[in-house]
């Protein structure tokens, strides 16, 4: 029995997943945080302008993840005086590198990945 486990898992060590790669995912792996980034990537946008762009995240969510990518050095918060004050949202030189494998991953799930189904409501044709 012992000998047809090593068969099966290799007589090697187990490879453990690249570094980065886990760096990458525990960020951009988190809901929404990916979404924020493409929402920011063509440009800046308002707290409420983000909020708008995408469904169903929370207010405190949306705080909670544009303060993990400031802290990660991929978007920076500034801050318009006004009135009325606002803040904008835009991507730092890291984060707007992020562009291409963004678009890649895109590219991807148009292909491999099956549509949606329609939302409640809405025709089919």
């Amino acid at each position: 029995m012992a000998e047809q486990q090593q068969d099966i898992h290799g007589a090697g060590p187990c490879r453990q997943v690249d570094e980065g790669i886990t760096r990458v995912f525990a960020l951009l792996g988190k809901r929404w945080t990916g979404l924020i980034v493409a929402v920011l990537m063509p440009h800046p946008a308002h707290f409420v302008d983000l909020r708008r762009a995408i469904p169903g995240i929370s207010e405190r969510m949306l705080s909670d993840r544009l303060t993990e990518l400031g802290a990660a050095g991929l978007v920076v918060r500034e801050v318009d005086a006004g009135p009325p004050l606002r803040v904008t949202y835009r991507l730092t030189e890291a984060g707007a590198a992020l562009g291409p494998a963004l678009w890649e991953l895109q590219d991807w799930a148009k292909i491999h990945l099956p549509q949606s189904r329609p939302c409640a409501g809405t025709a089919r044709e």
